[in-house]
């Protein structure tokens, strides 16, 4: 018996210094990147650093804009005017602060990513496994140096997963209302993962057939309340008008545009807004070009979105970070797309929900311009699922194998 504790106890240790020894190394490949390559500004990075001076030097708040408005929502601007405050009160570069305080941001990915394969898999080895793959991932890498939405969303998106199956575990009102407070705050920085929290709660509902999923769902309502009403109060105050999430359109309007083609003079443009020109160009797609548009609005994006990794915000020379980086990725989307079809085998397991959130995130990107970087937040659900799935493959063919023999 205090053998079996000693090698328990062995097996943990070695367990915790290999995490260990995976951390450091994600930890050294982010920070010698960073350090390492010269940082492109796109124009969306140029915009949030503006708008962060803006905030701090004039007092309000203006996406692009030298008056108020609520173009996009303001988590992540919020995130940069604060480093940028920071940084001039230790006399640091803002930007290189912001890039090191997303290595720090990722890296608690890393650990909650950890938690959650943990959780389904129940066997540290997939945890360990499912870490290495997602601490080598270039995209996850390259992403910490771009001043922009990807690396502080996944971190709130993962936070928000994560809490929001250990809610329904317990069924406790105090993590529903954690969880929906993790949801607010990556809406504020995504808004467009919120119909997330009721696609879960549906799923839970039709599992449980219990009233208090419903109960649950309010209280996580409540923590989505609380985070998103001083927007929505900023907005009724300065603009007044109830804006809930943003007044963006542009993504919308752009996804109208089959192949990124942007000069196919489909309908006049002259004089319209965004939106006008969004519903003639939808309206004109869908009746003169159908199979055009219904490819386009199905397969032709989904190519768009996961046939390559996300680069990151442009840098130079090119951080390789492993040899065969896209058939890495390529990999890991082909195993996660099998694994998210074998899931709905399982369907009263928590890995439904997984698969379910790509599912919804997916066919909420087919509405807007399809961009790599737009698979990012979804990947690390997506090699959690390969492998936690492929882990319970294995026990099922290793069982049958027992029994035969």
């Amino acid at each position: 018996m205090r053998q079996d504790k000693n090698s328990m106890s062995y097996k943990r240790i070695i367990h915790w210094a290999c995490f260990a020894l995976i951390l450091i190394l994600a930890l050294y490949l982010r920070v010698k990147f960073v350090q390492s390559v010269s940082h492109e500004m796109s124009l969306d990075a140029e915009n949030y650093s503006k708008l962060a001076r803006q905030l701090i030097e004039k007092g309000f708040y203006g996406y692009n804009s030298t008056t108020p408005n609520a173009y996009v929502t303001p988590g992540y601007p919020l995130f940069v005017a604060l480093n940028y405050i920071i940084a001039e009160k230790l006399n640091w570069n803002p930007l290189a602060l912001t890039r090191y305080v997303q290595i720090l941001l990722s890296m608690c990915t890393l650990v909650m990513i950890y938690g959650l394969t943990r959780k389904l898999a129940k066997n540290g080895l997939v945890a360990l496994l499912t870490v290495f793959v997602t601490a080598i991932y270039p995209p996850f890498i390259w992403a910490n140096g771009a001043v922009l939405t990807e690396v502080l969303g996944t971190f709130f998106f993962m936070g928000y997963i994560l809490w929001q199956l250990y809610a329904f575990d317990s069924s406790s009102r105090r993590h529903s209302l954690i969880s929906g407070i993790l949801m607010g705050l990556t809406v504020l920085v995504r808004p467009e993962f919120l119909p997330v929290i009721f696609v879960l709660y549906a799923i839970r509902w039709w599992q449980q057939r219990d009233r208090r999923v419903g109960i649950m769902l309010l209280w996580s309502l409540l923590g989505i309340v609380l985070v998103l009403s001083p927007w929505w109060i900023r907005n009724a105050v300065t603009l007044h008008e109830f804006i809930p999430l943003a007044t963006q359109t542009n993504p919308l309007m752009a996804g109208t545009f089959p192949y990124n083609n942007y000069e196919d003079n489909m309908v006049d443009r002259t004089g319209k807004t965004e939106m006008e020109i969004t519903k003639e160009r939808l309206i004109v797609g869908f009746t003169q070009y159908p199979g055009l548009f219904l490819w386009w609005y199905t397969f032709g994006k989904l190519e768009y979105l996961y046939s390559q990794m996300y680069y990151g915000g442009g840098h130079a020379p090119l951080y390789n970070v492993i040899p065969l980086s896209d058939m890495l990725h390529d990999a890991i989307v082909w195993f996660g797309a099998a694994a998210i079809l074998i899931s709905f085998l399982r369907w009263k397991e928590q890995k439904i929900m997984l698969a379910a959130v790509i599912i919804t995130m997916s066919l909420i990107r087919l509405a807007f311009v399809p961009e790599y970087r737009y698979n990012f937040s979804v990947m690390p659900l997506f090699i959690v699922l390969a492998s936690t799935t492929g882990y319970q493959l294995y026990g099922l063919i290793r069982n049958r194998i027992e029994r035969k023999t």
